[in-house]
């Protein structure tokens, strides 16, 4: 009897033990080998994990994360020897593509080289930029909503823009007007999530922008629950740990300048009837509007700057559901006080911090970054664009973004904010 029920525990804790090891590969988790090793980011000893220090923070991993974090240790090791079909050099002279979407057949890239603007200290750049995120997250005395929360508290549907790649260790998160659908191609790349006639696509200006934005495409956290359940935060806190950590910000104002330019200058039927509708009758008195944009627009009806402004401070909007990513502020996107980023990019360096954040990831040899759109939003407009928005709204705005400007070391704008 003794040893029936032995042999019992032995095939439960065996299949216990195999299930956990399906999912790990199931994952491909164990890929990843790719760590930036720069003065800004942790050494790590031989043998340990990248990006899991030795010493008190592996003892303070709860035991089952520890026991998976061994199992990837283990499969990265059996992995690591494996070919790969994307390392392949780039391929040069690769054609300009065909602009099929309407904003950047409006907007157009820039192909013009910028070889000659490397003259940026990468390093030091990245280090006053994280030093100035942590300060401000560690200072009790500058407060905003969400920044006391512990990772654990944020929910799986807040955690939807951190994009995984899992087979070059990259997590990033994607900021909505900040270069975020080519960065999605580099990852759709990276990670060969998406097929073209049976074979991954090579290059990032290949890939049509539907599918870029298309959330079947990327592996993002918020989808772990349905993957792995219970140990989904788990693998996440793992993940991490191990793997590179990046996002791109921008000038939150400009940000906003883009956002509009996109969702309402242009004609755009989901957002006429999401967000235009509401706002022309709510801030323009209109009433019977038509149903479709481009009806609106051959009439002359288009939300006005102010009248996106008026919806952004109007304390209604967010009651009836969350700011729309492309004006939500970053804070609330990527979670900056709650994960360890390793690398900080902005759109105002963009070619040089992406050149370098590629070289980083030892992916420089894999593909180039696309190239800027020709008509992209300056700073330089804030001044046009707000001359006719109320002082006081302009005051309340930067209060509404203010977690933005600080803690991504964007001045204040104080020609904006004063008489």
């Amino acid at each position: 009897m003794t040893k029936a029920r032995l042999l019992r525990l032995s095939v439960v804790l065996v299949s216990i033990f195999m299930i956990l090891l399906i999912i790990v590969y199931w994952d491909n988790v164990g890929t990843a080998h790719f760590y930036l090793h720069t003065s800004f980011s942790r050494p790590h000893s031989s043998g340990a994990i990248p990006g899991i220090t030795a010493g008190e923070d592996w003892e303070a991993l709860p035991d089952v994360d520890e026991f998976l974090a061994k199992l990837l240790s283990s499969s990265l090791k059996q992995n690591s020897s494996m070919p790969r079909k994307t390392e392949q050099l780039l391929v040069q002279g690769s054609n300009k593509p065909v602009v099929s979407n309407l904003e950047e057949n409006v907007r157009g890239y820039d192909w013009s080289t910028h070889n000659d603007r490397n003259s940026l200290d990468q390093e030091k750049l990245q280090i006053e930029r994280q030093k100035t995120l942590r300060e401000f997250c560690a200072n009790s005395s500058f407060t905003f909503p969400s920044k006391e929360r512990s990772f654990d508290d944020i929910p799986n549907y807040e955690l939807n823009h951190l994009i995984v790649d899992d087979r070059h260790g990259i997590i990033y998160c994607y900021v909505p007007k900040v270069a975020c659908t080519n960065w999605k191609r580099v990852m759709i790349v990276l990670s060969e999530s998406l097929l073209d006639q049976g074979v991954p696509y090579r290059n990032p200006l290949d890939i049509p922008r539907e599918h870029v934005h298309n959330t079947s495409t990327h592996l993002t956290f918020n989808k772990f629950w349905r993957r792995y359940g219970k140990f989904s935060r788990h693998l996440m806190k793992i993940k991490l740990k191990k793997y590179t950590k990046f996002l791109f910000v921008r000038d939150p104002f400009v940000r906003l300048i883009s956002a509009f330019r996109s969702k309402f200058e242009l004609e755009n039927e989901e957002f006429y009837r999401r967000f235009a509708i509401p706002m022309l009758k709510l801030y323009s008195n209109h009433t019977n509007l038509p149903t479709s944009v481009s009806e609106a627009f051959g009439a002359g009806l288009k939300v006005s700057f102010s009248d996106f402004i008026q919806y952004l401070l109007d304390p209604r909007t967010e009651k009836l559901a969350p700011f729309n990513e492309h004006w939500r502020q970053v804070y609330r996107l990527c979670h900056p006080c709650q994960i360890d980023y390793d690398f900080i990019g902005k759109l105002e360096t963009l070619d040089e911090d992406a050149a370098y954040l590629l070289q980083l990831l030892k992916v420089d040899r894999l593909l180039r970054f696309p190239p800027s759109y020709r008509n992209r939003t300056a700073s330089s407009w804030e001044d046009n664009w707000f001359a006719k928005i109320p002082l006081a709204w302009r005051q309340q705005l930067y209060k509404l973004y203010e977690a933005d400007f600080v803690l991504f070391g964007y001045p204040k704008p104080e020609n904006l904010l004063k008489d």
